[in-house]
């Protein structure tokens, strides 16, 4: 199949350059003649298995279709299609594509990105005269709307990227609230790579009687991701992170942990060591995480130590390596960090950092992922320390953990027990 086949105008596939757009995807060839045809569509497909494209055609072109002419004089924009993200990094790898495949098109169609962390009056008087695509992070996409700078009832597409982290508790008051602005009746387009049961019901409500599109990965994930787990001390996960760049001569990696005070702590000591290496996380000014991944992109930094934000949109052509130097809190993130390399079937490896106190905790994301790894000792790394008593049950994966209510409510009944 081309696609030619797949009902788009002349104009738009010629925006589709040969060397870069050669085929549809399969989730390209069922999703868009579907889109094209107004109904909603949840999907669910793999990390780099095309889903911006295939959401971004079908807008421009039912939008081209409905406004053929570049408006004349003063004219404002009808804001027609939303498309919610859940961080900058998406938002702007969005923003690009849908430029990219838009530009030909001239003043028919103008795409507008919004996003938390850098200045809104720019982004304020970006909308002055409307926008026909807006691609926003929830938080700035409310703070416009406050500010009456974006109108949101005329909505005719809705777009969930990354759709499983959108309907999660930390965003369903901001969604909330959105979708209250937004017309009842409209075309709802959900796209993500995992699909966990907890946001099943809500996106069942939101939708109506949707298209549902899922695509397993043409080639297993072991074929294309070589995963690793070292079994090392917490204590020495540094000097092993040091010796693994050396030693394999990695030229780029990606490098996951906890916090931001671990991303800086890390980074610095890879500088000492003199591998150029930077941290990217929620704190830095937004033009700094730019100058972070510009850098790193063209190899000019050779490791990024990252939070768990940068799992999501972070798209760098031909990542190898991914390293999990904390274990992300769950086998759904673990499933997004790793999906940052091995992407449009380049080979990767993610190398992941097992410690006594986090061993339980791996065996439960390597039972959600249906894997079995051979736990490494790399000689001069072997873990030493004894596994806690307290490391039993769960392991913490996300979800399963008491919270802190069921602390509270077990430290009461221990009290009246006493």
């Amino acid at each position: 199949m081309s696609f030619n086949d797949l009902g788009l105008s002349p104009e738009l596939l010629r925006a589709l350059k040969p060397k870069t757009y050669a085929a549809p995807t399969p989730v390209q060839s069922e999703f868009i003649p579907v889109a094209l045809a107004g109904q909603d569509v949840w999907v669910t497909a793999p990390t780099g298995s095309g889903k911006t494209v295939a959401y971004a055609l079908p807008l421009i072109e039912k939008l081209t279709r409905s406004n053929p002419q570049p408006p004349s004089g003063y004219h404002r924009r009808m804001l027609q299609t939303l498309v919610l993200v859940p961080t900058r990094e998406l938002a702007i790898q969005v923003g690009h594509t849908m430029m990219s495949l838009s530009a030909h098109l001239g003043k028919v169609c103008k795409v507008t990105v919004v996003f938390g962390g850098v200045s809104i009056n720019p982004q304020m008087l970006g909308l002055r005269g409307g926008t026909d695509i807006l691609i926003a992070t929830p938080g700035r996409l409310l703070d416009l709307f406050d500010h009456n700078a974006v109108k949101l009832s005329d909505i005719q597409t809705l777009v969930l990227d990354e759709a499983d982290k959108l309907l999660e508790l930390g965003f369903q008051e901001e969604l909330n609230r959105i979708l209250s602005a937004l017309p009842s009746t409209r075309q709802n387009l959900f796209l993500s790579a995992t699909r966990p049961k907890s946001i099943e019901s809500l996106a069942q409500s939101l939708l109506h009687n949707p298209h549902q599109i899922r695509i397993e990965s043409a080639t297993p994930q072991p074929a294309v991701i070589e995963q690793r787990a070292v079994y090392t001390d917490t204590s020495k996960r540094t000097q092993l992170l040091k010796h693994l760049i050396k030693t394999h001569q990695l030229k780029q990696v990606l490098v996951f942990a906890a916090t931001q005070h671990t991303c800086e702590i890390v980074a610095a000591k890879l500088r000492v060591a003199g591998i150029a290496a930077e941290p990217f996380h929620g704190q830095l000014s937004q033009g700094k995480r730019e100058q972070v991944l510009a850098d790193f992109k063209l190899q000019r930094v050779k490791v990024v130590l990252a939070t768990d934000l940068a799992s999501r949109g972070l798209d760098i052509e031909k990542l190898p390596t991914v390293v999990n130097f904390d274990l992300p809190r769950s086998a759904v993130d673990y499933t997004h960090r790793i999906g940052r390399t091995g992407r449009a079937g380049e080979p990767g490896l993610a190398i992941s950092f097992v410690c006594p106190e986090t061993l339980q905790h791996w065996n439960l994301i390597e039972k959600r992922q249906q894997v079995k790894l051979v736990c490494e000792s790399l000689s001069g790394f072997e873990a030493t320390d004894a596994v806690p008593e307290s490391n039993q049950g769960n392991g913490g994966i996300k979800g399963k953990r008491p919270s802190k209510k069921d602390k509270l409510r077990q430290l009461a009944a221990s009290a009246n027990q006493a």
